[in-house]
């Protein structure tokens, strides 16, 4: 994280409660061949122990690696370029604004029967962001569909035993010149994550081979 104190003021309760929004990260897990990294759905769990519930496929080098182990869970939020002319005054230079929190703690295996529950957890948390839509279930599933598809995945849990948040806004600049930075990122034309990733989907099987 960060070392600037001033970008790490944010409570971890605040923290947690970003991450436990954004519900996406990258698992990270120490190996003889050097650090093993998963890109992971997770639901933030606070019966209990506090913990993130996570699967990964079978073929996953985690899943095949010796657990329970240290392991930090990274969720990346709202990042961007800060061009040092928005700010409106003299010696700047560029930097990179982000939102970044860090789930630290035991990973470990799940019995086979946690899979099920987590999954509909996951699926339900997620299809609530789409309402109006009708949300999905897993009782739209063919008889027996779900369980010959949850045989390639596992279900894991991350034990939080620590949370760090950065939150790099501008705390170190005046707040005119955080005024300066917001007007230029709000007057830069930029498609959003989403659309991006829209793009991308559209160019495979042209751009991007299937």
């Amino acid at each position: 994280m960060h070392p600037n104190p001033a970008f790490r003021q944010v409570p971890a309760e605040e923290s947690l409660a970003f991450a436990k929004d954004r519900g996406f990260g990258t698992l990270c897990v120490n190996a003889d061949s050097g650090p093993l990294l998963a890109h992971v759905p997770f639901v933030v769990t606070e019966s209990g122990e506090l913990s993130a519930l996570i699967h990964l496929a079978r073929s996953n080098a985690i899943a095949r690696s010796a657990l329970p182990a240290p392991a930090v869970l990274a969720v990346m939020g709202p990042e961007s370029y800060i061009s040092p002319d928005w700010y409106g005054a003299a010696d700047q230079v560029p930097t990179w604004n982000y939102v970044a929190v860090h789930l630290r703690g035991r990973l470990e295996p799940l019995p086979a029967e946690a899979l099920h529950p987590m999954a509909d957890e996951l699926s339900a948390m997620f299809e609530a962001r789409l309402l109006p839509k009708r949300p999905w279930t897993s009782a739209k599933m063919s008889e027996g569909a779900m369980e010959r598809m949850m045989r390639m995945i596992l279900p894991y849990r991350l034990v939080i035993e620590g949370v760090e948040g950065t939150w790099k806004l501008g705390q170190n600049k005046t707040p005119e010149q955080r005024a300066g930075a917001v007007a230029g990122l709000e007057g830069w034309e930029e498609p959003s994550p989403r659309q991006a990733l829209a793009a991308l989907m559209r160019g495979v099987g042209a751009t991007y081979p299937t």
